[in-house]
């Protein structure tokens, strides 16, 4: 396309355009610059070489291309200059100039003239200039499209708003989890770092220990050291073992053998065994100043019985770890046994392993075990074993059992058996059974002792007092059972006090007819037989009682004097502590206190206590029960207990010729025992022997056993002497 002239424009005649103030006439419908925005895209250009322009009464006129806007500097401030005129049109042909030039005919459409600001319609696009396309008919003239809308751009603000309320929710979820690591799992995340530079001491805390009433000590724990080997670092067993045989008193070749290399079952070598528990700790220093390869020392505790063999059958002992395992050791085991605590704070690294001041640390405290103080006298429970111990020296093979009980309270003051053992030492026994307590596993048939309660309940109900005599035989027969009496009566009347003085068997049987099975069961169990005492001992026997729908014809005779009855000595001691407490009964026990770690004394549950006699016929039956150790006459004869009777007291007891049963088999021999109060006057001490021998030698243990105790006993606690010139005058045989 040829470059636009850089001339002005000239109208038709070739003048140049000027104002639209000009007084020049123009063609109608041709208007001056302001008419430039009249101009439609449907005019036309043509390029004119040399002739005149084409004039017509068309509708569009032609005109010639422009080549480029920019080519025309003046028309923008034309077009200014002429905005604002209305209503003219203009038209115009420009001629060729003289130079040759082709002139340029511009025709403009007849469609009214808009003004600059008129927004009615929309003014429309101009097509490009190009070749001239041959006319069409006006028939087949394709309708003009209206221009498609650009298509509409995506809003930003949209995708700016969507990727705000992402960075949004990412920022919420890593603040949430941020918060949820510093609250929640901070403990979790706090131990899982702490655990690889923790350092782990255990503090031991000590096993309660067991005091008599007075605070000295039967058992206790004190600190000692335990000696380890590690097998895998132990270079020379046997050397080693020659340093420490001497000082942990342990034969060298056990102690090599110990440290041979042991491989587990599970797999892997042995790096721990113990060579000694329980050391001293001046020894265990000697072994650590030694630095023998693979052995080490650590903490311990050990138990020390004071009294060695003192009591040991109602202690008991520990294991080396202090858990109980007889005795009131294992009945309160959870008493005693302390709560160990433990201390946990940070150390260092490599050379640096020490505590970190500032770092972490916490400490649980332990908390030592409560002790027991016991019922029974220490003075009083070596007494009393060393007289049982003398008494059974004299028989082979025999058990004996004592129990000495304070009238009023139930306190069980001393409880000794034999055999004995050394509670330090509980494994240098010959049996296991020399380790139990006789007085609350010994089942016996009591025999003439039971007869106190037989009495009683007779009293009790009436069916004889303290003046009733009748004839006695000297046999009586029960079923296909025979029952006689040792000292003959001859079917003489004898008196209640001389049936009991020469213990008549014939006497017994015919007041327990008077007084039926059913009642005399009764007063069994209101005696505190047929059941445990709940002494505290554990594994205490209940015994037995023979139920009045199971009794044959022979158990009318067997029963009320002591047999086809199974009892334990410490349950007949508490049936005559009941005759001697005015007829009331004291469960008897051997927990006085329970002493707190902090020293705060709880006392022990409170004796069970019921009445089974009345007063006075509790006193009635105590003296009575005088006459068999005071009844001495030689025309008469000699009751049997006066071995029993202590010098300047009044005593009253019953003997007692029984049976022993060892799993429900009769075992040889006979059990002898004694029973009595004293002063008989008003009693405070209830003292109970019992002794099986397989050649029939406790009864002529018992009676002197007992004397001795009940002195010791009345001395020890000072109790007076009784008026002796008071003591009853008792006729076996009234006229």
């Amino acid at each position: 396309m040829p470059p636009r002239s850089d001339e002005p424009r000239r109208d038709a005649t070739g003048s140049r355009r000027g104002s639209s103030r000009g007084t020049e006439p123009r063609e109608p419908g041709v208007g001056g610059i302001s008419d430039a925005r009249a101009y439609t895209p449907r005019g036309r250009t043509i390029r004119e070489g040399g002739g005149a322009a084409r004039t017509g009464g068309g509708t569009e006129q032609r005109r010639t291309p422009r080549s480029s806007r920019s080519g025309d500097p003046f028309r923008p401030a034309l077009q200014v200059l002429d905005g604002g005129r209305t209503g003219a049109t203009r038209a115009g042909r420009r001629e060729t100039a003289a130079g040759g030039r082709a002139g340029v005919v511009r025709t403009v459409s007849t469609r009214p003239v808009r003004e600059p600001f008129d927004d009615d319609e929309a003014p429309a696009p101009r097509r490009r200039p190009g070749p001239r396309r041959p006319a069409r008919p006006a028939a087949a003239r394709r309708p003009v499209r209206k221009p498609r809308r650009p298509p509409k751009l995506a809003d930003p603000r949209r995708r700016l708003r969507l990727g705000t309320l992402l960075v949004l929710a990412l920022f919420t979820s890593i603040g949430i989890r941020l918060v949820f690591l510093q609250t929640v799992s901070t403990p979790a995340y706090a131990d899982g770092g702490l655990a690889n530079r923790l350092a782990v001491v255990e503090l031991p805390a000590p096993r309660g220990a067991i005091y008599d009433r007075t605070g000295a000590p039967l058992a206790h724990s004190v600190e000692a050291r335990y000696v380890f080997a590690d097998p895998t670092q132990v270079k020379d067993p046997v050397a080693t073992a020659r340093v420490l045989s001497p000082l942990l008193g342990v034969p060298a070749s056990e102690l090599a053998g110990k440290m041979k290399p042991r491989k587990l079952p599970g797999g892997g070598w042995s790096q721990f065994e113990y060579l000694a528990r329980g050391v001293d700790i001046d020894r265990a220093k000697q072994i650590v100043a030694a630095d023998l390869a693979g052995i080490g020392v650590h903490r311990d505790e050990r138990r020390e019985v004071p009294g060695g063999d003192l009591a040991a059958n109602l202690i008991g002992f520990v294991s080396q770890d202090m858990n109980g395992l007889e005795g009131l050791e294992a009945k309160y085991d959870e008493v005693l046994e302390g709560r160990a605590g433990r201390k946990r704070y940070e150390v260092g690294q490599g050379d640096l392993a020490a505590p970190i001041p500032g770092g972490y640390s916490q400490t649980t405290p332990a908390q030592p075990g409560s002790s027991l103080e016991l019922t029974i006298d220490r003075d009083l429970q070596f007494k009393t074993q060393r007289i049982l111990s003398d008494g059974m020296a004299r028989t082979r093979g025999s058990v004996g059992a004592a129990v000495v009980i304070e009238v009023g309270t139930g306190d069980v003051l001393a409880q000794a058996s034999f055999p004995t053992y050394n509670a330090a030492d509980p494994t240098k026994v010959n049996s296991p059974a020399d380790r139990e307590d006789a007085a609350t596993s010994f089942i016996v048939d009591p025999g003439s002792i039971h007869k106190a309660i037989t009495y009683g309940a007779a009293l009790q109900e009436g069916v004889i007092t303290p003046d009733t005599a009748f004839p006695v035989a000297n046999s009586i027969q029960k079923g296909d059972t025979t029952f006689r009496d040792t000292h003959p009566a001859n079917g003489r009347k004898m008196s209640i006090p001389g049936m009991l003085a020469f213990s008549s068997n014939v006497g017994t049987i015919e007041i327990a007819d008077k007084l039926g099975p059913d009642r005399l069961i009764d007063y069994q169990k209101r005696f505190g037989l047929g059941q445990p005492t709940g002494e505290g001992m554990p594994g205490e026997a209940g015994g037995r009682l023979l139920p009045a729908d199971q009794w044959s014809d022979s158990s009318y005779g067997s029963v009320p004097i002591g047999h086809s009855v199974d009892a334990t000595p410490l349950q007949m001691a508490a049936a005559y502590a009941a005759i001697a407490n005015d007829g009331t009964y004291v469960q008897p026990h051997l927990i006085k206190e329970v002493i707190g770690p902090d020293g705060k004394r709880t006392p022990g549950p409170a004796p069970k206590t019921r009445s089974v006699l009345s007063p006075q016929n509790a006193a009635a039956l105590r003296r009575m029960l005088e006459a068999v150790t005071t009844v001495d006459d030689p025309q008469d004869g000699r009751a049997t207990g006066l071995a029993a009777a202590v010098p300047g007291y009044r005593v009253a007891g019953k003997t007692g010729t029984g049976l022993r049963y060892d799993n429900g088999k009769l075992q040889p021999g006979e059990v002898g025992s004694f029973i009595g109060m004293a002063p008989a006057e008003k009693p405070r001490y209830v003292v109970a022997v019992f002794v099986w021998s397989p050649g029939g030698e406790g009864g002529a243990v018992a009676a002197p056993a007992f004397r001795e105790m009940m002195g010791f006993t009345l001395r020890h606690y000072r109790v007076p002497p009784s008026a002796t010139d008071r003591s009853p005058k008792f006729e076996v045989f009234p006229h």
